[in-house]
């Protein structure tokens, strides 16, 4: 896999997970800071490492099995798994200018 690529599939990949939201919160998982590594093999593996607002989140079931299957679909992607993690955990510090924007913050 070229340079290329790799930096085609990881902006398709972004792309995509703009589109996943919480449901609570009005802001997709990208800006709200919960995807904390994309990894790309060469071989178009991705592995995405993510963490949820809280460990009791009512998705935590669901959200990481979305982000799994739309990341699976992204075009050149031969395998997508999801690691959850609370390390660190996720505060509002994480939060992109755009998603403080959205919800009030700036």
């Amino acid at each position: 896999m070229t340079k290329d690529e790799k930096n085609r599939i990881e902006r398709d990949i972004i792309t995509v997970l703009r589109t996943v939201y919480d449901p609570e919160i009005p802001v997709n998982i990208y800006e709200l800071g919960l995807i904390y590594e994309i990894s790309i093999s060469e071989h178009a593996e991705v592995k995405v490492l993510m963490t949820l607002t809280t460990p009791n989140c009512p998705v935590a079931e669901s959200l990481p099995l979305e982000v799994e299957q739309k990341v699976g679909d992204v075009k050149g992607v031969t395998k997508s798994t999801v690691e959850l993690t609370f390390e660190p955990p996720w505060d509002q510090e994480m939060l992109s200018d755009e998603a403080k924007l959205e919800l009030g913050f700036l």
